[in-house]
């Protein structure tokens, strides 16, 4: 409705309710009962009305930044043996596929699909997962912003490539519908939120896992108001 793009990302680590089981953290709903659940403990934890999903996994997404032709990242010198380590690790699970290269040094660079994916799994360095979430929205807004420079006329051969890829129950011509308003979307600023925001939850030990409990009145305030601007 207001051709803007908003990413946000909930903490794997949140330690919440999960409707018709025990609480625990967010990332159990998935495993639990893939897409329907998530979308379930997401809506009723807060106060949202999603019906609609696409997700990936690693190969998917790997696929997919290929098919756009990269991503530009600016790799943090810091990061730089982690990055190698897991694009190694990639490697190793696609054992039928040609190697990626390891990155050879820091700085702004184009990362192809499996380098860009090994990218946003990096939580061992820096601020742990907190900073592997503002990893996955940067490859993200790096997709978005390489997407903008298709041609219009393009969409429909991307999307006949990529639909394959994804797991989602938009239809293509819904998604058609979308990326033609997504084009115009991308050329404005994406608007980022990370919950539980700062200062709204305490790190905790529950059953032996390490959670974040937040309080959830709060951070269904900050969502709505960062969704909706209510």
């Amino acid at each position: 409705k207001k051709k803007t793009i908003k990413l946000t990302s909930l903490m794997r680590d949140t330690y919440l309710s999960i409707p018709d089981r025990q609480d625990n953290r967010i990332n159990a709903a998935y495993a639990f009962g893939g897409p329907s659940l998530a979308i379930r403990t997401v809506n009723e934890n807060y106060n949202m009305n999603i019906e609609k999903y696409v997700t990936v996994d690693f190969f998917s997404l790997e696929r997919i930044i290929d098919r756009l032709g990269g991503v530009d990242i600016d790799v943090k010198s810091y990061e730089l043996k982690a990055l190698n380590g897991l694009i190694s690790n990639m490697n190793s699970l696609n054992k039928n596929d040609s190697n990626a290269p390891a990155v050879q040094s820091a700085g702004l660079q184009r990362l192809n699909g499996r380098q860009a994916v090994a990218y946003s799994r990096i939580r061992k360095v820096g601020n742990s997962d907190f900073e592997r979430t503002d990893r996955q929205r940067a490859v993200l807004t790096a997709l978005a912003k390489q997407a903008k420079g298709a041609n219009i006329w393009e969409i429909p051969d991307i999307l006949a490539d990529v639909f394959p890829e994804i797991e989602t129950n938009f239809t293509s011509n819904e998604i058609l519908k979308l990326s033609v308003v997504g084009l115009e979307a991308v050329s404005r600023d994406i608007e980022q939120l990370r919950l539980p925001a700062e200062g709204t939850y305490e790190q905790q030990r529950i059953r032996g896992m390490a959670v974040l409990v937040p309080d959830m009145e709060k951070n269904r305030q900050i969502l709505r108001e960062f969704i909706y601007g209510e």
